[in-house]
């Protein structure tokens, strides 16, 4: 059994409305926070989160730091690709998902001024975040839309046969 297997228990589908729908609750969080200067979205899960954001709270100004940490259900080292200059004073950091909180905890050094939301935060990673909307369980995988299809499902009653 892999490490995925054990370690991911549940799923935790998102369509796009729900995404949609938490980003947006996510920026109503976050309005009265500011005054933001710039979004940074972390690559490439905070790319849609962001969009909505930065459009909710008409921020206009929006970067991005590039990391890469996961392998489908797996996580690997954290390798940063492209970096933001700055300490993040005014800027909104913004990622779909904390996780266990090792590549919040590269960015948080990159940035340790900035005011650093996810839509999504699992109790490991939970702590690296300022804001968030939805906390889900450690052993739940959670599959954004960019990340799936839509595909034909047997019916329960056909795989109890």
């Amino acid at each position: 059994m892999d490490d995925s297997a054990e370690r991911y228990q549940k799923s935790f589908p998102v369509s796009w409305e729900q995404l949609h729908r938490d980003a947006k609750a996510l920026a109503w969080r976050l309005a009265d926070k500011g005054p933001w200067e710039s979004v940074v979205a972390i690559t490439r899960g905070g790319l849609v989160p962001s969009a909505i954001i930065a459009r909710e709270l008409e921020i206009r100004m929006i970067d991005t730091v590039c990391v890469s940490s996961y392998e489908h259900q797996s996580q690997s080292g954290v390798e940063v690709i492209k970096r933001v200059e700055g300490s993040g004073k005014g800027v909104l950091l913004i990622d779909d998902l904390v996780d266990t909180g090792r590549t919040a905890k590269v960015v948080r050094e990159m940035m340790p001024d900035a005011h650093f939301a996810t839509v999504y935060a699992k109790p490991e990673g939970r702590p690296m975040v300022d804001s968030f909307v939805t906390e889900v369980s450690q052993d739940t995988w959670i599959f954004f839309p960019w990340d799936t299809e839509l595909s034909f499902v047997e019916p329960i009653a056909n795989n109890r046969r």
